[in-house]
């Protein structure tokens, strides 16, 4: 297969991302009270997060709260935490489902504001663990309703591997698969920068002396290192991946067999039987662990339909809503009244979606320079942009 690269920001979106995490945090005046809805909701949003039946009439979650609300729903959905940040720059959206390492960015560069949590009733049955997590809870302010959560799994084709991979090294390391073939390009890594904690987890086991704490916490010498394991990872990777369309088509058509993915791609595919015949796909977390991301419904500076986007946060926390994005996701809900007596979940679903993994995770969140874990100082966000870029470059 032909190697294919993307850019994962421009030069100006990184300039963009810089000042993001050197603003200072800002609170602007919360809503007292909830008014008329104007008519629309327009919402910056990851792929399969707002179904509305288009793919599968079983999950729709935004017909019934456009007829109750008179609000209608516009999705512009993103591939990455980097491109959600560079569109909530741009303006005009009113809400965003910002995982980690994206909604810490758009707090300190005053992209989003602080909400009224007695406007969302329903706040109080969020996971109690999500409620005042530090991705969306900053200086006594919330901003933003917890949404969902799940684990970057490692998905993998059970004809190649008829037992689970039990390291991340079969896409890290050339090696001989179970099959007899090489990795050498038949694995996939995703295309962000964020990434490089992925790189930082996997030598958290691996190399131990580098005295890795926090795969987001690095300094020089332990980023070098993760660095280098990207480099050596390019070799292998047939394609970075940032459309999880295109991901589930090469599982199905162009011999990838191991790579990072998201319960989506998964589920998707291993709801397809044609696919299960030919190239059954399972996931597994290894023994190192997983990176995984904990997404916010978070609310523009500037919303335009502010009393739309707060009808819709409380919309986006109501069990029934959690429990069909978790079975369509394969993520696990932030109300946990979801996870039983959903149809579609079924009263299994959060177990099967890692609800015991929470520990597991180590959660996306923004590399800043004064971090807690090293002495010394960390390696800050910027550099992950511009070093990925060329890592991706072959430099």
């Amino acid at each position: 297969m032909k190697t294919i690269c993307r850019n994962v920001v421009s030069a100006v979106t990184a300039s963009a991302l810089t000042f993001a995490l050197s603003a200072p945090v800002y609170a602007q005046e919360m809503m007292k009270e909830l008014g008329k809805g104007e008519g629309q909701v327009d919402i910056v949003a990851w792929p399969g997060y707002i179904e509305r039946g288009a793919t599968d009439k079983n999950f729709d979650w935004v017909t019934e709260f456009e007829t109750k609300t008179g609000c209608k729903v516009n999705v512009k959905t993103a591939g990455t935490s980097d491109e959600m940040v560079a569109l909530m720059n741009e303006g005009g959206f009113d809400l965003v489902t910002a995982s980690g390492d994206a909604s810490l960015r758009m707090i300190k560069g005053k992209r989003v504001q602080p909400v009224n949590i007695s406007l969302i009733p329903s706040f109080k049955d969020v996971d109690k663990r999500l409620q005042e997590a530090p991705w969306h809870f900053v200086d006594g302010q919330h901003y933003g309703a917890p949404y969902q959560w799940g684990a970057n799994v490692l998905a993998y084709n059970t004809k190649v591997f008829p037992e689970a991979p039990k390291s991340w090294s079969v896409v890290f390391e050339e090696q001989t698969l179970p099959d007899g073939k090489s990795n050498k390009g038949r694995v996939q890594a995703f295309d962000g920068p964020i990434y490089i904690a992925d790189a930082a987890l996997y030598l958290m086991k691996k190399k131990p002396e580098l005295g890795i704490k926090d795969p987001y916490e690095l300094t020089e010498a332990q980023y070098k290192a993760a660095l280098d394991q990207l480099r050596v990872q390019k070799q292998l990777v047939s394609r970075y991946w940032h459309d999880a369309f295109i991901q589930i088509d090469d599982f199905k058509n162009e011999g990838v067999v191991a790579s990072s993915s998201w319960p989506f791609q998964v589920n998707l595919l291993r709801a397809d039987p044609a696919v299960m015949e030919k190239t059954p796909i399972a996931s597994t977390i290894p023994e190192e662990g997983a990176t995984g991301w904990a997404d916010t419904t978070m609310m523009a500076a500037e919303a335009p339909h502010p009393n739309c986007a707060y009808m819709w946060m409380e919309h986006s926390i109501q069990p029934k809503v959690q429990g069909d994005l978790a079975a369509w996701f394969g993520s696990v809900p932030s109300n946990l009244a979801a996870c039983k007596g959903n149809a579609l979940l079924t009263d299994s679903g959060c177990d099967t979606n890692g609800l015991q993994n929470f520990e597991k995770v180590h959660f996306w969140r923004t590399p800043v320079a004064a971090c807690k874990s090293q002495a010394e100082g960390c390696v800050p966000y910027h550099r992950w942009v511009t070093d990925m870029i060329a890592v991706l470059g072959g430099r």
